[in-house]
């Protein structure tokens, strides 16, 4: 019997060895492959639409210790072998998406990405556990703690002696090459996702924005990412009326 994912994540459920996806190029980990486990697969009814859930488990040795190694998957509509499929490659926010945090833009991020793909009947999600862009939910929440005497996103991460942004998207290329997804359009704001992904062999035909307002609690820190991480986020001044002078 030749089994799909559905029939392998039900046999991991039921205690037998889940089927083992490797990428073609994978990363060694002490001369060992990395490897992609599809642990769990089931129907997801959302309000923006029916998705499936995959659950894959990505072994990473040089992840942060306070990360999951367990990431999601949302997929509605058939990917397999289809181009230009609209896709989110989402980080975790505790903070925002469960207890909704006004400090930046994850959760509506995540829900547009949702929506959009509802409205287009096909499209990822894919949901990476990579809180605090990478560098875990206590030095998230330290960074907080230096936010609040001032320092901007960058600057709290610097003074924590961590990186501006630790995140990996290789778990990520490996889940699109699981699912049998030949290019995408990337949701995001940021160039350097669409470079990582690009460098790991993703074809990246497209970027669909994915712009949120800024409110008070969060204006500066979208305005850090605008102008100290490349995002793609317009300026705020630029949307200020300009009025011309007498002799303009």
């Amino acid at each position: 019997m030749r089994w799909g994912p559905r029939e392998n994540a039900l046999a991991g459920a039921s205690g037998s060895k889940p089927r083992v996806a490797e990428m073609e190029q994978p990363r060694s980990r002490n001369g060992r492959p990395t490897q992609l486990e599809e642990l769990a697969l089931a129907p997801l009814p959302t309000k923006y639409g029916h998705f499936d859930v995959h659950v894959f488990r990505w072994e990473d040795e040089l992840a942060h210790p306070e990360l999951s190694n367990e990431h999601i998957a949302l997929v509605m509509g058939n990917v397999r072998g289809q181009t230009s499929v609209p896709v989110r490659v989402h980080s975790e926010c505790l903070t925002s998406e469960v207890f909704g945090s006004l400090k930046c833009d994850c959760r509506e991020q995540l829900q547009r990405a949702q929506a959009e793909i509802g409205k287009r009947g096909i499209g990822i999600i894919l949901y990476l556990r990579q809180e605090g862009r990478g560098i875990g939910l206590v030095n998230k929440v330290r960074a907080y703690a230096l936010q609040a005497r001032g320092a901007d996103t960058v600057e709290a991460n610097e003074l924590l002696h961590l990186p501006i942004d630790a995140r990996q998207y290789d778990v990520a290329a490996a889940m699109l090459a699981r699912l049998g997804v030949e290019s995408i359009q990337l949701m995001t704001n940021n160039p350097h996702k669409i470079e990582s992904l690009q460098r790991l062999g993703v074809r990246v035909e497209g970027r669909i924005p994915v712009l949120i307002a800024a409110n008070e609690h969060s204006a500066r820190y979208l305005e850090a990412k605008r102008r100290l991480m490349r995002h793609q986020i317009p300026d705020p001044n630029d949307e200020a009326p300009k009025t011309r002078t007498a002799d303009a």
